[in-house]
């Protein structure tokens, strides 16, 4: 087994309130060095406010901050190793796309000779060679996110905070965008804390990711680990779509491209849990289609299928009689607590 990373940040009881609302509620988390983490949660769940609280933009009511080791929770920003990416940019409209990246540099007073090739690195980093000269109203939205990021990696900061710096995109550029900047996180190396309500760019982006709601961390760890396996009903309900089931008290998960959807006159597996209903309504969404079953016992079920082959058959399915079946490993139980049984608490 691989020795640990170190800690590039560590949180201990982390606490903000706002008058009577508790934003951010006692957190303790760690992130390794290098790591790209995510804090994934609706609006108002609290990972803006756990975002601003990392970077210094607002105090903590309690708890203790570490970066690299450092205590950092009384400090200004300015005192922190950290550099924020924000969603709106925020570029100098005067300046070349040059000197806003090599902005930061100046002010800490790094040699005109070392800024310059600083600067250079950074451009083609982000795939913007020979777009130095231009100012930003002469760049698209995607380019310019990338002077913004290229702005904040070429300080070398131990963390680099990004708060939903996707946002503004379109869904295609946004997509591309997402490898983009893995990409570059892998390159340079930097620990990447990123702050999305995006489902799908926390799974495709993140080494780890905390799920968060009312303040809480509901949920850590790797992306697969954390769909297949949720460890509470709002986890399984929040990423993606999930048909949360209850039978004699105990409630379990499992999600809709795991069913299998059979016609009634079709048998199932051997060893497939088997449920009855009828097809309530049937969804086309491009890539697949979407089956909303109204099961015998009154519950109702989505199961998802691939659009393989011509979905126009799908579509008549409505009002039919048919079979969900899944395998029994593909249902997690939730305990009271809302954990899955035989899970392990994440680290």
């Amino acid at each position: 087994m691989s020795e640990k990373r170190p800690l590039a940040l560590r949180l201990e009881g982390v606490r903000k309130s706002y008058g009577s609302v508790l934003a951010v509620a006692g957190i303790d988390l760690t992130v390794e060095e290098g790591e790209f983490f995510t804090l994934l949660g609706p609006s108002g769940s609290g990972k803006t406010t756990l975002l601003r609280l990392i970077a210094g933009f607002e105090r903590a009511d309690a708890g203790r901050i570490e970066l690299g080791g450092r205590d950092v929770t009384a400090l200004p920003p300015n005192l922190r190793e950290t550099n924020t990416v924000f969603q709106d940019y925020a570029l100098f409209p005067h300046m070349s796309v040059a000197d806003n990246i090599g902005y930061g540099l100046k002010i800490k007073h790094v040699p005109a000779d070392e800024r310059k090739k600083r600067v250079e690195r950074a451009l083609a980093m982000v795939r913007l060679v020979g777009m130095d000269r231009r100012r930003p109203n002469q760049l698209s939205g995607g380019q310019r996110q990338r002077v913004a990021l290229a702005r904040a990696v070429v300080n070398e900061p131990e963390v680099l905070l990004l708060d939903e710096p996707l946002g503004a995109l379109d869904l295609k550029l946004r997509q591309e965008m997402q490898l983009e900047l893995k990409r570059i996180q892998q390159d340079v190396g930097i620990t990447f804390i990123y702050v999305t309500h995006d489902q799908e760019e926390a799974l495709t982006m993140s080494d780890r990711m905390a799920v968060m709601a009312n303040g809480r961390i509901e949920q850590i760890g790797p992306p697969v680990e954390v769909y297949e396996r949720p460890a509470t009903e709002f986890v399984a309900g929040f990423i993606g779509i999930s048909n949360v089931l209850r039978r004699d008290g105990t409630q379990f998960v499992i999600r809709p491209e795991k069913i299998h959807l059979l016609m009634e006159a079709e048998s199932p597996s051997a060893g497939m849990t088997v449920e009855s209903g009828v097809v309530e309504q049937v969804v086309y969404v491009g890539m697949s289609t979407r089956f909303i079953v109204r099961l015998d016992r009154g519950e109702q079920l989505v199961a998802v299928r691939q659009n393989m082959d011509a979905p126009d058959a799908a579509l008549h399915v409505q009002g039919a009689r048919v079979k969900l079946a899944w395998a029994p490993d593909q249902a997690y139980v939730l305990d009271r607590k809302g954990a899955p049984e035989g899970a392990a608490e994440a680290k």
